[in-house]
């Protein structure tokens, strides 16, 4: 699992490009803030090589809460920028900083 940052100098975003090594798996999405945790918004594409991947663009200057959705269950990024404690999930989610 990765997170690649591109920040775009004319705008104020941040493209965001998602990447799971998930050979085995059927489907998986990226769920967050930034997509009001909604599986559809966030799905990944499956390359080749078993990787899924997605760029996302997110607003400058502002911290995600997220998880992968991994054929129905939620897994954190190990390279998140940090983690926060959610009481609705009853569990940390990965927090990502752009």
């Amino acid at each position: 699992m990765s997170i690649k940052k591109q920040f775009i100098k004319t705008k104020p975003v941040c493209k965001v490009t998602f990447s799971v090594d998930a050979k085995e798996a059927n489907q998986v999405s990226v769920i967050g803030d930034f997509n009001d945790w909604k599986t559809e918004e966030g799905t990944l594409s499956k390359l080749k090589n078993g990787t899924f991947k997605g760029t996302f663009e997110l607003a400058k200057d502002s911290e995600y809460e997220f998880k992968y959705f991994i054929d129905g269950e939620y897994v954190n990024e190990p390279e998140a920028d940090s983690f926060r404690w959610n009481d609705f999930a009853g569990t940390e989610n990965s927090v990502l900083a752009v």
